[in-house]
């Protein structure tokens, strides 16, 4: 049945006009794509509005008999396919509308770990880009030594970024414009293939995908929307960093850029977000922690916060409270999820009530834990 759903969510990502808006609106309404795909002929009685084209395109078994072979192709190469259905699946992103429907994940990092950043800038670094990239995460290890580091594997910045996190123990992740069958650049190939032993690399596109201009504008929502904080440490006035921050400030994500000289090109980008209030001056790892709230005094919340005096809690609230109780230290809204057999766009509204009566937080990395 898991196979299936896998199958045809891959499908839809390939029907042509649909686009990711398009099929997850199919989904709300559907449930699922194994409804779409096998009760394909009642569809249309389902969603009135469904177009002609849409309707016709989605009986594509020459587009099944792909995916089917993609997925063959993800188990021969111990590449998860993830979908929301599955608890690996990166709770961050579940907020994120236009989140892929799936991902090909090949690491052992934990997408789903408390502290994730993603770090970003020119594919022109200079020296003192480097050394930021080097120096920011060597303290961040000693800070906050759980912390994944996420980037795009890119010339400049984002191989910096990675290539530090590997030096100093932290686990990484690279975000693809492309199938997980090659790796862009190839000089970057070794680096990769360290990564997934201490992190990974991950994609939202099959295999035979080529690095073309357009999917790295994609998977810049990929690396905004799998972490907490985008963090820009060297840019000129355009560049795909500036659009990283940009996603991640409609996500509602933390962006921070680090400053530069006033006449430096690589650093007027970083110094716009900064003038604009687009992101907050960054300086160092210590006060990014305390921006982030991520310092251990700051997350020892006091344990006397009230619960309301008449805390009348629904059915799903009630059923919720006795999940959450089961995990004394918390509980990731993926596991939650599965747990409760509740779908994501069903649960959020409890949860929601049941940290506004004050029986519930939510801490980093999307787990909720009783008060």
């Amino acid at each position: 049945m898991k196979r299936n759903e896998t199958i045809y969510r891959m499908a839809l990502t390939r029907i042509p006009g649909l686009g990711i808006a398009g099929a997850r609106n199919l989904l709300k309404i559907a449930g699922s794509a194994s409804r779409i795909f096998e009760e394909r002929e009642s569809l249309r009685s389902i969603i009135p509005g469904l177009s002609k084209k849409i309707f016709d395109s989605l009986y594509c078994p020459e587009t099944l008999r792909q995916c089917e072979s993609e997925l063959q192709f993800a188990e021969k190469n111990r590449i998860a396919c993830l979908t929301e259905a599955d608890e690996a699946y990166p709770s961050r992103l579940r907020e994120c509308p236009d989140a892929p429907l799936v991902l090909f994940y090949r690491g052992t990092a934990d997408l789903n770990k408390q502290h994730i950043i993603s770090i970003v800038g020119t594919r022109n670094a200079t020296e003192y880009g480097k050394e930021l990239c080097f120096s920011f995460l060597k303290n961040l290890q000693k800070l906050l030594p759980d912390t994944l580091v996420i980037s795009g594997l890119a010339y400049g910045i984002d191989i910096q970024a990675h290539r530090a996190a590997l030096q100093y123990g932290l686990e990484t992740i690279a975000v693809l414009a492309h199938g997980l069958d090659r790796i862009y650049p190839p000089i970057h190939r070794n680096t990769a293939a360290e990564m997934t032993e201490h992190g990974g690399v991950i994609t939202e596109f099959p295999e035979r995908t080529r690095p073309e201009r357009q999917n790295f504008i994609k998977r810049n929502r990929i690396i905004a929307g799998l972490s907490d904080a985008t963090i820009v440490v060297e840019s000129a006035e355009k560049g795909g960093s500036l659009i990283t921050a940009d996603i991640a400030n409609s996500y509602n994500r933390d962006c921070f850029a680090f400053p530069g000289r006033t006449n430096d090109p690589l650093s007027a980008g970083c110094n716009n977000l900064i003038r604009n209030n687009q992101a907050t001056l960054l300086q160092g790892a210590e006060e990014f922690i305390k921006a982030m709230n991520w310092d251990k005094s700051a997350q020892q919340i006091p344990e006397t916060v009230q619960r309301q005096l008449f805390p009348d809690l629904s059915p799903d609230e009630e059923f919720l409270v006795s999940l959450i109780g089961k995990h004394p230290e918390g509980i990731q809204l993926n596991t939650l999820i599965v747990e409760s057999n509740i779908a994501i766009n069903h649960i959020t509204t409890p949860l929601f009530e049941l940290e506004m009566k004050g029986i519930i937080r939510t801490l980093a990395g999307g787990i909720y834990k009783l008060i």
